[in-house]
């Protein structure tokens, strides 16, 4: 028997579009025997498994061993066999019963067949199954003479269907077919050695004989579960509300899910009924079930519980109970010694603000908006908590920092579902003043603060932070973080991440008038650090290998490029990878920088420069930039073939000089004078004008056409400017020659001049 096999990805109606030549051969489809791992909303399934195991018979007056065969029948509730519903295998035409093979002469058989059940989930009530046993004569051909029979039926009376395992069955005496044909004559027998029904102790004692088989429920509608069932029909039995709320941790999570809906509305009825008596046990309840829908085997019923938030949920006053129950537990963080639970409520926050806001909509609605401000106040307080909470400082990884990590984890999240309720400003504010409420302290526990830098990237890409009007009140907080993790020179790759997000936001939105108010605040918050920055991961040595080069050339700006680069590269050099890293860091920072510095305009270097209180302070940041300007322009900066790139990081550097110029006249002239600024100046202008990408003699003519009419000759510009700025510094006196007169530099710009002449 030759059997080859072919390994197909993707769900089933994928494969019928893509391999739809595979199923036009009758190929039958099998489902797993049981859930998969990922258990997918809307998946239908109601097959029981039945596994004939085994027999304990006796010989029955016969001097041999009986020839046992099996009949297996599906009844239902009105004594009809149900058609169709026993299924041999995949492929095989479904059967209306069943009859095993025969062992001859064998009291005790062994079968272990394994039959599929797809009985419709209307006809399990009421329903059973029944095996009848019957001798199979050699002597007399075809006769087959009914000896008895078992049965099991497969829903029990208070709704929980047959459990999973093993059952030993009774077999009752019967010789005639007819005394089998009112089933309610024989259902009031017991029919399993384990359980006794009545006063029938006697029956079950006066027969050995026995019959076991296996069962198996894979549903999604059915539940073998009592506490489930017990739950769901709390109103029969309000005594047992509390018992059932609490095992409901207890309960295997695929039977939650499977009754998702019903669940859900079980836990707010309760509420509803009485919420100062199980307000907490409910709430407590439904942070577990949202943190069940965390797992991997559940997360696709996140959409189904949207759904019913949006669709389905009713409680309209749910929203009371659910934020004082939620603020009870923030209140006790800094207190509790345990605080397991309480990061587990933490974690459900996103899930209890969409019930929060969902029930109080309902309310709105119901109501016309009435204690809409005592619904403010309670949000306000709430939070009031948070930000103390958070403004606690923990020595090490404790506990509370923990908690921390868990609700800044989820926190951005929730700006969503505040805005459904509040103005974009209010929100900003309540998000600002609880971000702003962490402790700066860096030296404490490097993993809190990283979660703190991912919630400010979160929140940098929230739809909260897209509107100008919010934007600019949470930019200051934004600011201030990546200003600390800046200046430590920790977590740079998300520091990149994060303002490579906020120039692109306010690239996108350019032409608002806000733009040029964020633009001032970033350049008092950032330019100075970010120049520092650079000029730290610059210094850090790079790699020399003309096949790393290659490599850092793909990640150094193109940043969609970086991780399958470096996931190969890890391979072949791990040691290296840190420097990849550092690299891709690197060209994010500079166009970050590049970003800001082409959106200044004339009032933001004014008052950049107007910001200076000594000259020290300018003279340093000259420098520093000169610093900047020089390493931006050296040849390996930046890919050969990313011309464009080169033309806009000159231009944009070209821009900035000029600016800086007037900076330089003003304050370091005369008895002012600082050799080292103007040297550093004048270096930075003769390189400048000496880059091989800028001497367009060497472009083709439509290349060179295209630069002169979008750029110009920036050496001219900056020859221009030299000249201008050699004249400042005086006439060259022998009697008290000038500093700069008597270096290197002097011929060196003395030349470029000519070049520019030429």
């Amino acid at each position: 028997l030759a059997v080859s096999l072919q390994l197909l990805h993707g769900d089933i109606e994928q494969i019928r579009r893509e391999y739809s030549s595979v199923f036009s051969h009758g190929v039958s489809i099998t489902r797993k025997l049981g859930f998969s791992n990922i258990i997918m909303p809307g998946e239908m399934r109601n097959d029981l498994y039945i596994t004939i195991e085994r027999g304990e018979f006796e010989k029955g007056g016969k001097s041999v061993a009986r020839n046992v065969e099996v009949t297996m029948f599906i009844v239902d509730s009105s004594g009809q066999t149900l058609k169709d519903f026993i299924s041999f295998g995949s492929g095989e035409p479904p059967a209306s019963e069943y009859h095993s093979f025969v062992l001859y002469h064998n009291n005790s058989p062994r079968w272990s067949e394994l039959l599929k059940l797809p009985i419709p989930v209307d006809k399990f009530r009421g329903a059973h199954i029944r095996f009848e046993f019957r001798h199979c004569s050699t002597k007399e051909k075809g006769e087959k003479k009914l000896f008895g029979f078992s049965f099991v039926p497969l829903m029990q009376e208070d709704g929980r269907t047959l459990p999973d395992g093993t059952h030993e069955l009774i077999v009752h005496k019967c010789e005639e077919n007819t005394n089998l044909q009112d089933t309610t004559r024989y259902l009031k027998l017991p029919f399993s050695k384990g359980i006794f029904l009545g006063n029938n102790n006697q029956a079950m004692k006066a027969t050995k004989e026995s019959f076991c088989i296996t069962s198996f429920l894979c549903s999604t509608k059915l539940t073998q579960n009592g506490d489930m069932l017990d739950l769901l029909k709390w109103r029969t039995h309000p005594d047992k509300i509390t018992g059932c709320l609490s095992k409901l941790k207890e309960i295997d999570g695929s039977e939650i899910v499977k009754f998702l809906q019903d669940t859900l509305d079980t836990l707010f009825g309760i509420l509803d009924e009485n919420s100062q008596k199980y307000g907490s046990k409910v709430f407590d309840s439904l942070v577990h079930i949202i943190n069940l829908l965390q797992d991997s085997k559940f997360h696709h019923f996140k959409p189904v519980m949207d759904t019913y938030i949006e669709s389905h949920f009713a409680g309209a006053l749910a929203y009371r109970d659910l934020i004082k129950v939620l603020k009870w537990y923030v209140d006790r963080i800094t207190e509790a010694e345990r605080q397991e639970h309480i990061q587990e409520v933490l974690k459900a926050q996103e899930y209890i603000f969409k019930y929060i806001v969902q029930s109080r909509r309902l309310f709105s609605l119901a109501t016309g908006g009435q204690n809409e401000e005592e619904f403010r106040c309670c949000i306000q307080e709430l939070l009031m908590s948070v930000r103390f909470f958070l403004s606690q400082e923990s020595k090490g990884s404790g506990a509370l920092s923990q908690s921390q990590a868990v609700f800044l984890s989820s926190f951005p999240a929730v700006y969503s579902e505040l805005l459904k309720l509040f103005d974009v400003r209010e929100v900003a504010n309540l998000v600002q003043d609880t971000l702003g409420s962490l402790p700066t302290i860096l030296h404490v526990d490097d993993s809190l603060q990283a979660i703190k830098l991912q919630c400010i990237g979160k929140t940098v890409e929230s739809q909260l932070y897209t509107n100008p009007d919010s934007r600019y009140i949470l930019l200051p907080v934004v600011l201030h973080h990546l200003h600390i993790h800046l200046q430590e020179q920790k977590d740079l790759i998300m520091c990149a991440r994060i303002l490579s997000n906020v120039f692109c936001l306010i690239k996108k939105n350019s032409s608002e008038k806000s733009v040029l108010e964020e633009i001032d605040v970033i350049v008092t918050s950032l330019l100075d650090i970010l120049l520092r920055t650079i000029l730290e991961i610059t210094s850090r040595p790079q790699p020399s290998s003309s096949a790393m080069r290659f490599q850092f050339q793909d990640v150094t700006l193109g940043g969609c490029f970086f991780w399958p680069t470096l996931v190969s590269f890890l391979i072949i050099y791990p040691k290296k990878c840190i420097q990849i890293i550092i690299c891709h860091t690197r060209g994010e920072f500079v166009a970050c920088l590049l970003s800001l510095l082409r959106q200044m305009t004339d009032r933001h270097y004014q008052q950049l420069l107007d910001s200076f209180s000594t000259k020290e302070e300018l003279r340093d940041f000259l420098l520093q930039i000169f610093t900047v300007f020089r390493i931006l322009i050296r040849p390996e900066m930046f890919p050969k073939d990313w011309t464009v790139m080169r033309l806009v990081a000159n231009n944009v550097i070209i821009t900035t000089v000029l600016y800086l110029s007037d900076a330089l006249r003003k304050n370091f002239l005369n008895e002012n004078f600082d050799y080292k600024i103007w040297d550093s100046y004048f270096y930075l202008a003769v390189i400048f004008i000496n880059q091989l990408c800028l001497q367009l003699e060497m472009f083709t003519p439509s290349k060179k056409k295209k630069v002169l009419e979008k750029y110009g000759d920036m050496r001219v510009t900056m020859g221009c400017e030299i000249f201008s700025m050699w004249q400042n510094l005086g006439k060259w006196r022998k009697e008290k020659p000038h500093p700069l007169y008597s270096s290197s530099l002097y011929f060196e710009v003395y030349s470029s001049r000519r070049a520019i002449y030429q």
